[in-house]
């Protein structure tokens, strides 16, 4: 009886280890750019808010990834630089924001028929270091195909596990 209670303390303190090692990730809201000539459109940037939206609970959901709410920064950030055009900006404002990862995304519109959505994810300042960058080309401009971009990404990208070697 008493190696059971050790046997479960070990793994009661092995398990409250792993839930506690989740990465706080600020993920910022989701910059357009545009080279399409088109110019602003209204239901291009509600995409960009319902992409963020699902990428911030799915990284949340993953267990891997406490999302830090970016709310305080949001307004100065809008003001510019945009993040994928300055490279210390978002681990900067991850560490103001008690962050360990900046994730920046980028939807890239050449046309309508060809986008890509680009996530790359940094640590806080002061290093900054680049962990890993993922993207995803996708065609059409609609909502569902920019859900499924961004999908592919999470499962086959940001959030899969790595297969055992055998």
């Amino acid at each position: 009886m008493r190696s059971l209670f050790r046997v479960m303390w070990l793994l009661g303190g092995l398990l409250s280890g792993v839930a506690s090692a989740a990465d706080r990730v600020a993920a910022f809201d989701p910059e357009l750019v545009d080279t399409s000539g088109e110019g602003r459109r209204e239901d291009q940037q509600r995409r960009l808010a319902l992409v963020g939206e699902e990428l911030r609970q799915a990284l949340a959901a993953s267990g891997r990834y406490e999302v830090v709410d970016i709310a305080p920064l949001r307004e100065r950030l809008a003001a510019g630089p945009a993040l994928n055009t300055c490279p210390p900006c978002a681990p900067q404002a991850a560490a103001e924001l008690g962050a360990d990862l900046a994730l920046v995304t980028v939807v890239h519109k050449v046309s309508n028929l060809i986008i890509s959505i680009t996530l790359a994810m940094h640590e806080a300042a002061p290093s900054g270091a680049r962990r890993a960058v993922y993207s995803a080309e996708i065609r059409g401009n609609t909502d569902e195909s920019w859900q499924r971009g961004l999908r592919w990404l999470l499962r086959n990208r940001l959030l899969a596990t790595l297969e055992p070697q055998r």
